[in-house]
């Protein structure tokens, strides 16, 4: 698979990386451990090298990626977070507990090295931004963390334009994870140009919007206790019906290229910035193979720009939460 650059870091990663949250959080019951083992060393064996954790998934998530990486350590890039260090119930909804002090980052990350069962975190991201703690400090904490080995490059999780640019002026910043999909562009109005001028990397969460562009799911679906498609806006009946045009436009241009409406997706948000780094996330073997796969279908100039006048033309319903 062909690779892409993490900002300046001198760390390069797969086109498409593995997102690993849904083995442990968000979408239902844990995985079975033995199977995303063999599901995390696959992705190695079809040349994914990239993959993403946070201790917020739960600390087994990060002890996954530790176990089944072991032996190829220095084949991969490892991503994982800092600045959300639990989560508490407020008015019947879970909330962050936010947490970016120089001492919280530092026992952070001896947490998240032990579980990983590695001595250097390859991409280091602030998960969110703490609204007590200014952009410069936490940037002065991971320089030195990085001075002393333990970290290789850093990011920022869905952190607002001015707070990236203080905290890369005072340590660059190799990448930023967004989300990032055909219904939710909105990184395209300020973002991008901001990657392309500071020379940071773009890595994409739900690029398949949450599976739903994959077209595998209808407004009959019914999703297990813990799924949060449960209650996501983008998966109520009525948004689904509105949203129809658009996946019939993907399933159109997948059978033209002999593909799948999810490597479709994949290609077209490939072919958008050079930058551009989807995580799509799975716990079946053959949805791996084919989320993979997308990284071999090229779309046509023409093809894109057909695409892309037919997205400008739909009215994507943009509600995620």
């Amino acid at each position: 698979m062909d690779k892409r650059k993490l900002g300046s870091s001198g760390l390069e990663v797969s086109a498409i990386g593995l997102g690993c949250m849904g083995m442990d959080h968000a979408y239902g019951k844990p995985a079975d451990r033995d199977e995303m083992i063999k599901l995390i060393r696959k992705a190695v064996e079809l040349g994914c090298n990239f993959f993403d954790t946070a201790v917020v998934y739960g600390e087994s998530n990060e002890e996954l990626l530790g176990e089944a990486l072991a032996l190829v350590r220095d084949q991969v890039v490892i991503a994982t977070k800092f600045g959300i260090t639990g989560q508490e119930i407020v008015n019947g909804y879970p909330q962050n507990i936010l947490n970016s002090t120089p001492e919280s980052i530092r026992k952070q990350l001896e947490g998240s090295l032990k579980r990983l069962k590695v001595d250097c975190i390859d991409l280091y991201y602030q998960h969110r931004i703490d609204p007590n703690v200014e952009p410069e400090a936490v940037a002065e904490t991971i320089r030195g963390l990085m001075a002393e080995g333990k970290i290789k490059a850093w990011g920022l999780s869905n952190a607002p334009i001015d707070y990236l640019r203080r905290a890369h002026a005072v340590c660059p910043v190799a990448a930023i994870e967004n989300q990032y999909s055909m219904m939710w562009r909105e990184p395209e109005k300020e973002l991008f140009d901001i990657c392309e001028e500071l020379g940071i990397s773009f890595v994409a969460y739900s690029p398949l919007g949450n599976g739903f562009l994959s077209g595998k799911y209808t407004k009959d679906t019914q999703y297990e206790e813990g799924d949060f498609r449960s209650f996501m806006g983008r998966f109520k009946p009525a948004v689904m019906d509105q949203n129809q045009l658009l996946l019939e436009l993907i399933a159109k241009i997948a059978e033209s290229k002999n593909a799948t409406s999810a490597q479709i997706v994949l290609a077209w948000e490939l072919a958008q910035k050079s930058f551009i780094i989807p995580i799509p996330g799975t716990t079946k073997l053959h949805r791996l193979v084919e989320n993979l796969g997308g990284a071999d279908i090229v779309l046509t100039k023409e093809e894109l720009v057909g695409l892309n006048k037919a997205l400008s033309n739909i009215n994507i319903d943009e509600t995620h939460f």
